[in-house]
């Protein structure tokens, strides 16, 4: 397998790709930290917040007004563990924590994008948008065919002033055109919805430092997540049901995303929810229809 990937339910993707033995194409921040010294700054959400000029600050200075949003300054781990909206400066007593910081509290639309890059340019793009749920949850995420020049151009701007080093895939989530986030990896969880030859696009991009991709038949796409209420530990529904699943129409595949040999506390989740799986579909109401039947596997807790 070229691409070094730590969940086992996304394997699915990449263990087809024919890659140089050599090349290491990483899907995890802590790999990246380790892989990219010079860039691995990027994953301090405090001096992103600060590239932009955005109000920000670490647990023990104050904000000069309410309400902030707070969360680790890095957290490798993801999925919004420990970050909640704080309203007013007893809250921010109250929940006052090392390590942690605070930030403008941006309202808009959440973006996530991933950027082919090249020694600060920026060669691909592609968005996809979430539909917020409750405590750091996502209903959903459209990969959009659509352009979105402005925050392409943002992005570009700030790729060409911090990274003219870097050669490889970064991710970046936004809010309202600002970047909340930085990642040295593109988002696998739904890169099978990018279209035929982008793997391979990919292992050129490490293996030979130049990116070649035909993205004229973008299409839509939706990643659906199934999410339960925590305090349950899990198990995997049967292999047959799972299959059953994957085979429904316009269904491109579906991960089970939690280890059932681990109690459920020891995952990275967020406040909101705990998540079971992910459907990639290229129809809305197709995976919609997918995520419902999955969700009957599941006795209880399963929140829809």
């Amino acid at each position: 397998m070229p691409i070094r990937e730590c969940d086992p339910w996304r394997y699915q993707y990449f263990e087809h790709v024919i890659c140089p033995d050599d090349v290491i194409i990483p899907t995890d921040d802590p790999d990246c930290w380790s892989l990219f010294p010079q860039q691995r700054w990027v994953y301090n959400k405090l001096l992103i917040a600060e590239s932009q000029g955005l109000p920000c600050g670490p647990h023990g200075v104050l904000p000069h007004q309410f309400p902030v949003f707070s969360k680790p300054i890095v957290n490798l781990k993801g999925m919004g563990t420990a970050s909640r909206v704080i309203s007013d400066v007893h809250a921010m007593a109250e929940h006052e924590q090392a390590g942690h910081m605070w930030m403008q509290l941006l309202v808009g639309e959440h973006v996530s994008t991933d950027c082919a890059v090249l020694n600060g340019e920026v060669c691909w793009t592609r968005h996809s948008t979430g539909s917020i749920g409750p405590g750091g949850t996502f209903t959903s995420w459209m990969i959009e065919a659509a352009r979105k020049p402005a925050l392409e151009k943002m992005l570009a701007d700030w790729v060409k002033r911090f990274m003219g080093n870097y050669c490889g895939m970064m991710n970046f989530e936004t809010i309202d055109g600002r970047i909340i986030e930085t990642h040295l990896r593109f988002a696998d969880q739904w890169c099978d919805l990018y279209g035929d030859g982008w793997l391979e696009a990919l292992v050129r991009l490490y293996a030979e430092q130049h990116w070649d991709f035909d993205d004229g038949a973008r299409k839509a796409g939706y990643s659906i997540p199934l999410f339960a209420q925590h305090g349950t530990r899990f198990k995997h529904p049967p292999a047959a049901v799972q299959a059953q699943i994957r085979s429904m129409p316009q269904v491109k595949s579906l991960q089970i995303t939690f280890h059932e040999e681990i109690e459920a506390d020891a995952h990275a989740m967020p406040p909101g929810g705990f998540r079971l799986a992910v459907i990639n579909a290229t129809d809305l109401r197709a995976g919609l229809l997918a995520r419902d039947e999955l969700a009957r596997a599941f006795p209880s807790g399963v929140m829809i």
